[in-house]
């Protein structure tokens, strides 16, 4: 995200009345909800995370154990315990 100035981009109208309720402060305007994308969908970091996990459950199915899975993954009991049964 960066910082533009909203002189430069909005109409002097529109200007005058955000100033009348902010003025010389740094605002944050969210773009359009439908226009968002979720968590991950930018990065490819859900993708990643799918794909590891998918990895998990089925060396857990061939027979890994939850210890030798978090060795191999860095995760914590837990979190593998989570991920082999989920659905």
């Amino acid at each position: 995200m960066r910082y533009i100035n909203a002189d430069e981009v909005l109409p002097n109208n529109l200007l005058e009345e955000v100033q009348k309720y902010v003025k010389g402060e740094i605002v944050y305007i969210p773009s359009p909800v439908d226009q968002r994308k979720s968590w991950g969908e930018k990065t490819g970091r859900r993708e990643y995370f799918k794909k590891r996990n998918s990895e998990i459950k089925l060396r857990f199915k061939q027979g890994d154990s939850i210890d030798q899975l978090m060795n191999l993954f860095c995760l914590s009991y837990d979190s593998i315990k989570k991920i082999v049964y989920s659905k």
